[in-house]
């Protein structure tokens, strides 16, 4: 009797020991799952509301900005964006035809001109915060009339601000019988683009190393490679705004659309301003010849309701940009870049060191 006893006993402590151990794996994975959805809450928001890491796909900022650089883009300087879209948190799956109210949360800054700005790619057809993110240089704020004259961009008839990064065409013209090498010209900092037969090359360079370059024995000249004014580019170009003009080193005044102007319409004129009013700010537009029908109403005049903005890549003759496509809403303002916090060179595979935790705009 005692040995069934003791063997009943033996049996019940084993159960309770498993029931013991069972309980505390269930409290390990419950701990787990718990840190798990609050480390997925708390990245969301802060993806959401404060940073979003962005990497540099393009040349088109270069060399300010490389092809490999990762970033902190900052939402918190121009405000964050309510959420704007239902959809899956880190990646670009949303429920199409959902879009929700949203506003922009106050920030401690405006955009200024020459911010390195995060936006979302405006023509493009899917919900803003679904839309491809672009980044480029702010060079036209809300009111400013631009032009560009043989590749030099004025703000408000001023020669614009340069930068150390920017990059633009050069044509290059040796020697007879010398060839310019294309190793020495990335030595330098440039890109040999092409020959252009006989003696003349196309380089895309800063304006300090076309300085070196003008200085080799080879060399004989170094100019900026300008299109002529009557060349057209845009006629290939599916892209109303640039469809009145024809080509990106020339751009006759035009003036970037502010909150509250009143702008008036004539054929001419137009392609400057579809995108923004059937677009952006969501009005049916007929045309009947010279008149335009707005929501119903015909009208030449029309309001424009958001700011917007004039952006374009430091790599000027490599970036489609605002040139091509238009101007930027404000509704589409992503963010401000902030820093380099890793750079990856995939020619070499080696990381960049020396770009690592590098701020941007200053």
């Amino acid at each position: 009797m005692a040995d069934q006893l003791s063997k009943e006993e033996r049996k019940k402590r084993r159960k309770q020991r498993t029931k013991k151990k069972n309980k505390q794996a269930k409290g390990w994975l419950r701990e787990w799952m718990d840190a798990l959805f609050f480390a997925v809450i708390a990245a969301l928001i802060i993806r959401t509301f404060l940073f979003e890491a962005y990497r540099i796909p393009t040349p088109s900022m270069e060399k300010t900005l490389l092809t490999g650089d990762f970033l902190i883009v900052s939402k918190i300087n121009y405000g964050p964006r309510t959420p704007m879209v239902l959809g899956v948190p880190f990646t670009n799956v949303y429920l199409p035809g959902v879009v929700m109210p949203w506003t922009r949360l106050p920030g401690f800054e405006e955009i200024e001109r020459n911010d390195i700005v995060v936006f979302n790619y405006p023509i493009d057809l899917s919900p803003i915060a679904a839309k491809t993110n672009y980044i480029k240089r702010a060079v036209g704020m809300p009111g400013d009339t631009l032009s560009i004259d043989d590749t030099q961009l004025y703000v408000n008839g001023d020669s614009a601000e340069s930068f150390a990064g920017i990059q633009n065409t050069y044509a290059v013209q040796v020697r007879d019988r010398v060839r310019l090498s294309s190793a020495k010209v990335r030595a330098a900092g440039g890109q040999l683009l092409r020959s252009q037969g006989g003696n003349g090359y196309r380089v895309n360079m800063t304006k300090e190393v076309a300085e070196t370059v003008q200085n080799w024995p080879e060399v004989n000249n170094v100019k900026p490679f300008v299109l002529p004014d009557n060349f057209n580019e845009y006629s290939r170009a599916d892209f109303n705004f640039s469809s009145g003009f024809n080509n990106h080193h020339h751009l006759p005044p035009v003036v970037v659309p502010s909150k509250g102007d009143t702008v008036t319409l004539t054929p001419d004129n137009y392609h400057i301003y579809e995108n923004i009013i059937t677009r952006y700010e969501k009005n049916d537009v007929k045309r009947n010849g010279n008149q335009f029908v707005i929501n119903g109403k015909q009208t030449d005049t029309y309001t424009i309701k958001q700011d917007y903005y004039f952006m374009m890549g430091d790599n000027r003759d490599n970036s489609q940009d605002s040139r091509f496509w238009g101007f930027v809403p404000q509704s589409h303002i992503v963010g401000k870049a902030g820093m380099i916090y890793f750079s990856w060179d995939s020619e070499r595979w080696l990381p960049r060191f020396g770009r690592m935790l590098n701020f941007i705009n200053e």
